[in-house]
């Protein structure tokens, strides 16, 4: 999938476009791999994010592993983000699709930040 878009309109947003990875973040994923970098995104995404959240906007931390920071970068901390970015309804439970849609992003977004 062709993430560009998403991210060139991520880029735009004064409060998404201020995230970036630390030398900490980039050692750790490079200590680590980027397969279980991307493990570790599924499990984040599919415990924290798959069903309605109670507290949702508290879910996921701004810094602490590279994914997180991520995920605000790419407005998919939370179900009220992925609503508002990407339409996708706050009262459902995602689909696998989906999910995949959500790591996908994470993971370019990371890709791109190594890159820079």
């Amino acid at each position: 999938m062709d993430y560009t878009n998403y991210l060139d309109k991520l880029s735009k947003s004064t409060f998404r476009s201020r995230f970036a990875l630390t030398q900490k973040d980039k050692d750790y994923i490079y200590q680590k791999g980027l397969e279980v970098i991307k493990s570790h995104a599924y499990d984040f995404v599919n415990s924290r994010l798959v069903t309605i959240q109670p507290n949702d906007g508290k879910q996921t931390p701004m810094r602490g592993h590279p994914v997180f920071v991520a995920q605000h970068a790419t407005a998919t901390c939370c179900r009220g983000c992925i609503s508002k970015w990407y339409h996708i309804p706050q009262d459902k439970i995602l689909s696998s699709q989906e999910v995949n849609f959500i790591v996908g992003l994470i993971m370019v977004w990371i890709l791109k930040q190594l890159n820079n």
